[in-house]
């Protein structure tokens, strides 16, 4: 099986504008277009070699799309290393060594591989139990991975009856790789709690895997308290919590079919019914209904989409999570819980704890930091990639 597509002849070589060797040679595996002297016409994911801007001399290898600003994705540093199928293997085999590592039996759904983080330039591969779906971010990935080939190590690597692969973002539909698309939900464990995911309709993969272990802390802070999860989708930070022996849950959601799911994903743990309301709304406008009838919770989750999909949007986001975070905390009881998530990469840590104090000095409290969370260790990231590292996640005690 081939894991990337054939490439013949010398790979292209593309010099850099000015002087960025000591980015790339710590780690970092992005060259935008702006950086390079020339864009020469070439496929996307066509391969090529990266020179330096004084001497001409390789620092590094990888793909390359003329078509996008991200126009180079680095693979490897390592001199004169032939990006093959021999290659593509080893990088493989060490990303799912990392996952044996890090999980037994209790967790069946994980992340295999994380892109740039794995060494693998935007190829995305998750697990769901004996399912597998891949993601390619974009032409360049699209036109560098083999995703059939893949498909197949995957499917004999870990003995799956399913790959499928997802659509680019919108624009196009997914399709099975290996075996047939399944006719319902696939179940999987995660920390020994059951989940049914969506491969096909769900968003990213179908689940939001790298939330893994801030469902977790939920679930630790839980015990007698009144929940409230907002931007529920289906119901991860729900379930955990009413595992976790919350006295009752509400899960709130704009989308009724996600609430749905949320449901079933309460009584496929076994929670009591009467448990866990679900409600299709604005997040915004029934945390003003709330607040008008005087409703409070114990422990409030946040855990919007992404507010800022670039630089530009990001004053508009930073307001909005004010906003959000304002209305949050006016629900939450007098030393009650408040956690609060980004997945935005374009907001970094300052400028979101800086969301929160702006957001509860709106609402009139005060609040203690008592956990900062992130991605966890199924999302690894290169260390000289900041960017990589997106996801924040804020528990406050609220005054």
């Amino acid at each position: 099986m081939t894991l990337l597509h054939p490439h013949s002849g010398q790979p292209l070589q593309l010099r850099l504008a000015r002087d960025l060797t000591r980015a790339v040679k710590r780690g970092h595996p992005w060259v935008y277009a702006d950086a390079l002297r020339q864009l020469p016409p070439a496929s996307p994911g066509t391969q090529a070699v990266l020179l330096d801007n004084k001497k001409g001399r390789e620092i590094g290898r990888g793909f390359y799309d003329p078509h996008s600003p991200l126009a180079l994705r680095i693979c490897t540093t390592e001199p004169g290393e032939t990006l093959n199928d021999r290659w593509a293997q080893k990088r493989f085999e060490r990303a799912l060594a990392l996952r044996r590592m890090l999980f037994d039996g209790r967790t069946t759904g994980f992340r295999l591989f994380n892109g740039e983080g794995d060494g693998l330039p935007g190829l995305i591969a998750d697990v769901y139990d004996d399912t597998a779906v891949l993601q390619l971010d974009g032409a360049g990935p699209a036109g560098f991975w083999d995703a059939a080939g893949i498909a197949g190590w995957l499917a004999q690597a870990l003995a799956l009856r399913c790959v499928y692969e997802r659509g680019e973002r919108g624009r196009s539909e997914g399709k099975s790789l290996v075996g047939n698309i399944p006719a319902a939900p696939v179940v999987f464990l995660e920390n020994g709690v059951r989940f049914a995911v969506d491969i096909v309709r769900g968003q990213k993969t179908g689940f939001f895997l790298d939330q893994r272990d801030n469902r977790q802390k939920v679930r630790e802070l839980a015990a007698g308290r009144r929940v409230l999860n907002l931007f529920g989708y289906t119901g991860g930070f729900s379930v955990y919590a009413g595992l976790g022996g919350a006295s009752q849950v509400t899960t709130v959601d704009i989308a009724a079919p996600a609430l749905v799911a949320a449901q079933a994903n309460w009584e496929l743990n076994e929670l009591s019914s009467t448990g866990h309301e679900t409600v299709a709304a604005d997040a915004f406008e029934f945390l003003a209904g709330a607040a008008a009838s005087q409703r409070f919770w114990d422990l409030v989750v946040v855990d919007p989409p992404s507010f800022a999909s670039s630089k530009a949007a990001v004053p508009k986001a930073i307001a909005a999570y004010q906003k959000l975070i304002a209305a949050a905390a006016a629900v939450t009881q007098p030393d009650g819980l408040l956690a609060v998530a980004s997945c935005s990469s374009h907001v970094g840590l300052e400028a979101f704890l800086s969301a929160c104090e702006e957001g509860i000095s709106l609402a009139r409290r005060r609040a203690t930091v008592l956990h900062l969370g992130g991605q966890p260790a199924d999302h690894p990231t290169p260390l000289a990639l900041p960017e990589f590292r997106y996801l924040k996640f804020v528990l406050m005690r609220v005054e």
